[in-house]
């Protein structure tokens, strides 16, 4: 428990950065499915060159009884990020964030399902008043801010980002960072093809503050936050991992307010604050 303290600041740095992914993403004119492809390249550049200086080295066997498991996850996780920027290019950061964050009520309902997981009546009204709350945030009739194209992008993603969590359930061999490079990799396979065929690459047209942003993006949110995640998580209960890990909604809600000066209504604001607090208390012990 003496890692704690430092573990939880690992954990609260790593939601924090989390949260200003829209800020950087503003700011780099490439398509979705480049950027999802470079921040999956530079991630894994750089968690490569970590398991290469600590001389660490890959269990492969465990790898290839996980094998399908990690490069499924892994081609999920990497539309999970094209939807997610698309989303933020219909909509607001703090809109499309908030959608994104159904993802854990949704793990929660296919669970009954998949995992034949009872649904207590606590989880059936905390998911009722989530829909609400995103009934609220998408508007009915005049959408002002919410595009129905940014409504359904960011309820996209929170869906394949529900269905990398479903999977990572039935992955129980292969460790944490190992597996996000490994998913990391996979994500590159399948994504190179996609923005080959579809968009093509057009990094020449980032100027230095594209790059800046590029960069920012894929090593230190990608690479060295997602290491600082999963190291924090090992040392941390799972309701606390839960109760911090909203600190990148909210952070992401100022970003977009604040700095990226864009709209946010009333509604929305309480559409958000239903979604997040409902799903917070789902998560907590009854």
């Amino acid at each position: 428990m003496k890692k704690a303290p430092n573990a939880r600041l690992m954990l609260c740095l790593s939601m924090a950065v989390f949260g200003t992914l829209g800020l950087f993403t503003r700011n780099i004119p490439v398509t979705s499915g480049e950027l999802a492809l470079y921040r999956a390249v530079l991630a894994s550049l750089l968690l490569g060159g970590y398991f290469a200086v600590t001389r660490q080295k890959l269990d492969l066997k465990a790898i290839r009884k996980e094998l399908p498991l990690l490069l499924l996850s892994g081609a999920l996780m990497g539309i999970n990020w094209i939807l997610l920027f698309q989303a933020y290019r219909y909509t607001t950061v703090s809109v499309a964030t908030l959608i994104y964050y159904f993802a854990p009520l949704i793990v929660t309902v296919v669970s009954t399902f998949l995992f034949r997981e009872k649904l207590t009546g606590k989880q059936i009204f905390c998911f009722a008043m989530s829909t609400v709350g995103l009934v609220l945030i998408v508007g009915i009739g005049d959408l002002g801010s919410t595009s129905p194209k940014g409504v359904l992008f960011g309820l996209g993603a929170a869906c394949f980002y529900a269905s990398v969590v479903l999977l990572n359930k039935f992955i129980k061999n292969v460790g944490g960072i190992q597996r996000t490079l490994l998913q990391f990799l996979a994500a590159i396979v399948v994504l190179t093809p996609y923005v080959a065929v579809t968009s093509g690459f057009h990094l020449e047209v980032l100027d230095a503050t594209g790059w800046i942003c590029l960069l920012v993006v894929g090593l230190i949110h990608t690479g060295i936050m997602y290491c600082l995640y999963f190291t924090s998580v090992q040392h941390l209960p799972g309701q606390e991992v839960s109760i911090l890990s909203y600190i990148d909604p909210l952070m992401a809600v100022l970003v977009s307010v604040l700095l990226l000066r864009e709209p946010m209504t009333l509604s929305q604001a309480v559409g958000g604050a239903m979604i997040l607090g409902f799903t917070l208390w789902n998560e907590k012990n009854s």
